[in-house]
């Protein structure tokens, strides 16, 4: 990692947080993803030894700390009061990106499976239907794919498998249209309405399934920013 000096606040702020994966890893375990495997899941592009290599700076400078896992077996990773601290700082650089980058955006890009991985760690498990229930998510395009979401006992697991249980919800769309209701574009209930996501179920479990989750941390300032026309050149 660069050493930027230590003669000014921003500096040293930098040396943790400047590197491009860093704040990502910090993503990553400000929503609750603390174990090697999962922290990875949720970054498609880096590579397990560069990982390693960012969580053992993280840890160094502070901010990342090395648990035993409650299962005995293998570490989990937790932040700091230092790290949690810095949740402020990754809202606002999300923030900030929807303001004066949105234009860059390009969230129809991600994977099938990565958008699947997001989407489970954005739950509301105090919105989950009592009884064990399976989400069947049927990608149309631009890769068809079937993903399976298993809610049980108030946790979320992704299957790209057949889980084993019978589907309770079908939901079946490209992955344009799932990742537009995930980033805030638009919502679940426009996008049906649309015809753009196709859901088929018990009503009880389909009218409810968008309370289910929570989205992006930034999907409702992606949905003001949408809405907002664009600014035109200013008045000589």
């Amino acid at each position: 990692m660069p050493d930027y000096g230590s003669y000014c606040p921003v500096a040293m702020a930098s040396e943790v947080i400047a590197d491009r994966w860093n704040p990502l890893i910090i993503r990553e375990l400000v929503l609750g993803n603390t174990r090697f495997n999962d922290i990875a899941r949720g970054m498609p592009g880096i590579s397990r030894s560069l990982l390693v290599q960012r969580l053992r700076h993280l840890e160094k400078t502070g901010v990342v700390e090395t648990w035993p896992a409650a299962t005995g077996r293998g570490s989990e990773y937790h932040l700091t009061p230092a790290g949690r601290d810095l949740e402020r700082v990754i809202d606002s650089l999300g923030r900030w990106a929807v303001e004066w980058l949105f234009d860059d955006f390009r969230p129809h890009d991600v994977p099938p499976a990565t958008l699947m991985w997001w989407m489970h760690r954005r739950v509301d498990p105090s919105r989950f239907p009592p009884l064990r229930t399976v989400i069947e998510f049927r990608h149309t395009a631009p890769e068809p794919q079937t993903i399976w979401m298993v809610l049980d006992h108030g946790q979320a697991s992704v299957c790209l498998q057949h889980p084993g249980f019978e589907t309770d919800v079908l939901a079946s769309a490209d992955t344009a249209a799932f990742a537009d209701v995930f980033q805030g574009y638009q919502r679940w209930s426009e996008a049906v309405d649309a015809g753009r996501i196709e859901v088929a179920g018990p009503p009880r479990l389909t009218v409810a399934l968008p309370t289910w989750f929570r989205w992006s941390p930034w999907a409702e300032v992606t949905r003001e920013r949408a809405g907002r026309p664009v600014a035109g050149p200013a008045p000589r």
